[in-house]
């Protein structure tokens, strides 16, 4: 059978049905046969997953999923409803998750070890995070590295599409369907299929030496596990497994001794197997699933809706559409049904398919509206279905935890992505929040920090974007290692990180402890802090350090949490940044100079927040020493200055002599819009509210020569591109106006008397250079 198919799953019962076996063999791994139990437990609702990780590094970890349309999943059930033992026979996870170097594992999802592309539509469930046993180059199965494909027919490559093309289908997905899935009440030819599957391996080309080890010593397993349930005495054994491997489990079996040799020696690692929900989407192609089916919300809906599939399908289409707002009538849907019904007629199909629903769907609900068929597609061919586990399954103290504050915090662990929108000052909120930040610090990525669409200029509001990936299982495993309550392992791992971060990092974990509420992580965060900045000597650093610790020891208004003690180290951070900034901001080049000045805004504005006296003497007194030095980048001095006058410690007429002074005639013309750059920042409405100040720039940019307007002018076009349209627009108008009143006031007479004696001279040079006679 395939892994995941209604067609399948309804053959597979029936065949069970008539065989009443003694035993029945799923593949799957070995080592999980202890938790199969839990299959009868009514909390463990499908799509579920097997999880298997290894105990010491939890990050190695493998899948395999189960739907209730997977054949699998309808042979444990019906093994725990007729009383009878079931056993997996596949590798146990401690071998296939064994590797030869556990340090370069990374956290990702592949296919199984074997790492065969023949397991794409008929082979095998397992995802896996453990990259180490992979081939080094990437190669499809049968080809050489030379690039000489030995797979003419593909048959390893997807050995459906083999059997699909003889039968003379391009579509290995239609072609299964209408074999198999889509027949309703006759049995699926099991016998048919394995001797195709037969015929297909005898002409596969041979696997590279170590995957084709890896496969059969996977088929080698199951032999010796079915040879031992015959051993002990069954009589009828049922095996569900996956097509490709039905050849090597029928017929004459090699001998026990060759399949003994196959399995000695093999590597071993202590791993825990659970149960972990797992989504449709998950099963889907799209998610990189080796064993993924195209449609896992259509197979859902074949399975369970077997009287009259097409027209409760249709019906579903127009509810979601209703949703939505578009107009779908009753007329609709008996159209769309009757269409998808005649197109399945045409093509001789016993059963509309998802082709034909999704053309009827299209032409009749949609109106040929591809943008409506995407959302169709989202919202049911694939779905979002997420499966749960009861609280029996096994799991580690931290998942534990994990599940009972969600509980409690009523945050339901959804697949599908929504905001949360956050009131920090009740106290459930809070309590979220606090559960998230330090979710966060775990490398636990259920929610995201997002910007809130509540407009309010309060800091009691806190927005999350949340979605539950089935992956995140494996995270909160590999977090379980720092302790064995969410609040207890966040302070472990913000003690461990504070041993190895930079100063800039270390004030931002800070920041993180104090959001998540780990009073007993932030002395030692906090000694690490004082301890790296007194040794630190790059002024870069310390401005970036600087501002998240303000903010930590201001952040004491809505959630409660005291943080006095950072501000010695605030205060000592601060001494350092003024002391070193001298030798810092000397021979700098453009992007230098670019980089500190962000870095003085982001400290400008901390000391502003920290409202602290004897703080913002000692910075003010920082900046204007840095001001009134005529060897610094321009970009630095015109921003110095503008701060120092929007802190109203430097007087409007003094800045206006500085502006006048950088655009003197002396300055190279690129250092003058330089120095105009930094005094402007990204505050273009001050042109418009001064006058003076704009009449000094435009009467600037007028005086310049061709050449160095064309110097100038991409630097003054960086300046105004960063205003937004709204700002530009009303530092024209001001331009405009100011045009407009000189103009008429040289034309209305409005012009100071003119003193004869010292005009003459002016006017004969005039009248000469005109070639008149003076």
């Amino acid at each position: 059978m395939r892994h995941h198919g209604p067609g399948s799953a309804r053959a597979v019962r029936a065949a069970l049905e008539r065989l009443q076996p003694d035993v029945v063999l799923i593949e799957g791994p070995a080592d999980a046969d202890p938790v199969a139990i839990l299959v009868a437990d009514p909390g463990l609702v499908p799509p579920v997953a097997l999880l298997a990780h290894v105990a010491d590094t939890p990050g190695i970890a493998a899948f395999w999923p189960f739907a209730v349309f997977s054949p699998e999943w309808q042979a444990l059930v019906w093994a725990r409803e007729h009383a009878a033992p079931v056993r997996f026979c596949d590798l146990p996870s401690s071998v296939s998750l064994a590797q030869r170097d556990e340090d370069t594992a990374e956290v990702e999802t592949v296919e199984t070890p074997e790492g065969a592309a023949d397991a794409a539509r008929a082979g095998d469930t397992a995802e896996t995070a453990d990259t180490a046993e992979q081939e080094p180059a990437e190669q499809e199965p049968g080809e050489d590295p030379q690039g000489v494909d030995h797979d003419p027919l593909g048959v390893r490559r997807d050995p459906l599409a083999a059997l699909a093309a003889a039968g003379g289908y391009d579509d290995p997905e239609r072609w299964w369907e209408d074999v198999v899935e889509s027949r309703l009440n006759t049995p699926t030819p099991f016998s048919v299929l394995t001797e195709a599957m037969a015929e297909l391996r005898a002409a596969a080309p041979a696997l590279p030496a170590r995957q084709q080890l890896v496969e059969e010593r996977r088929e080698a397993h199951m032999r010796q596990v079915l040879r031992g349930v015959l051993k002990d005495g069954a009589q009828r054994v049922a095996v569900v497994c996956g097509a490709w491997h039905a050849p090597a489990l029928s017929g004459t079996l090699p001998s026990a001794a060759s399949d003994a040799r196959l399995l000695r020696g093999l590597p071993k690692r202590r791993t825990s197997v659970t149960w972990v929900p797992w989504t449709h989407s998950r099963l889907a192609h799209a998610s990189g699933y080796g064993a993924g089916i195209a449609s896992p919300g259509w197979y859902h809906h074949l399975f369970t809706a077997v009287d009259e599939p097409v027209p409760r399908w249709l019906t579903k289409v127009a509810g979601v559409l209703r949703a939505e707002d578009l107009p779908v009538s009753s007329a609709h849907v008996i159209e769309a049904v009757r269409l998808a019904d005649t197109l399945a007629i045409l093509r001789g199909r016993p059963l509309a398919g998802l082709a034909e629903v999704t053309e009827a769907t299209r032409a009749v609900l949609a109106e040929g509206d591809d943008a409506v068929l995407a959302l169709i597609t989202d919202r049911l061919v694939v779905g979002e279905a997420m499966g749960c586990v009861p609280d029996a399954a096994p799991t580690v103290p931290l998942a534990a935890d994990l599940r009972a504050s969600a509980k409690r915090l009523r945050l339901a662990q959804e697949p599908g992505e929504r905001v949360l929108e956050l009131d920090l000052r009740k106290d459930t909120d809070a309590a979220r929040s606090r559960l998230l930040h330090r979710l966060s610090l775990l490398d636990i990525g259920w929610g995201v920090p997002t910007r809130s669409q509540v407009r309010s200029t309060g800091t009691f509001r806190e927005a999350w974007r949340l979605a539950w990936v089935p992956e995140l299982a494996v995270s909160v495993v590999e977090a379980s290692l720092w302790g064995t309550t969410v609040a207890a392992a966040a302070s472990a791992k913000a003690v461990a990180d504070a041993s190895r971060a930079s100063l800039p990092a270390l004030t931002g974990l800070v920041e993180r402890c104090l959001l998540a509420d780990l009073p007993e992580a932030l002395p030692a965060v906090v000694a690490a802090i004082d301890e790296r900045a007194a040794l630190d000597l790059d002024v870069a650093h310390l401005m970036a350090a600087l501002p998240a610790l303000v903010r930590a020891a201001r952040y004491s208004d809505v959630r409660g949490t005291r943080a006095s003690a950072l501000t010695a180290v605030a205060s000592s951070l601060l001494v350092r940044t003024c002391a070193a900034l001298p030798s810092a901001v000397t021979s700098l080049d453009d992007a230098g100079a670019g980089a500190l000045r962000a870095d003085l805004d982001e400290v400008h504005a901390a000391v502003l927040l920290w409202e602290d006296g004897e703080a913002e003497d000692r910075w003010f007194n920082a900046l204007a020493g840095l001001a009134a030095r005529a060897e610094v980048h321009g970009l630095l001095t015109g921003r110095a200055t503008r701060l120092l006058r929007d802190a109203a410690r430097l007087s409007l007429t003094e800045s206006a002599h500085r502006l006048q002074r950088a655009l003197s005639v002396g300055t190279p013309a690129p250092a003058q819009a330089a120095w105009v750059e930094g005094f402007l920042g990204r505050d273009g409405l001050l042109l418009v509210h001064d006058t003076d100040l704009l009449a000094l720039l435009d009467d600037w940019v007028c005086s310049l020569a061709q050449r160095e307007f064309i110097e100038v002018l991409p630097l003054l076009r960086r300046t105004f591109g960063a205003y937004d349209r709204a700002e530009r627009r009303s530092i024209g108008d001001a331009v405009t106006r100011r045009a407009a009143v000189t103009s008429s006031s040289f034309s209305s007479g409005a012009v100071a008397v003119v003193d004869d004696a010292l005009a003459s001279p002016v006017l004969r040079t005039a009248v000469l250079l005109l070639g008149g006679q003076a």
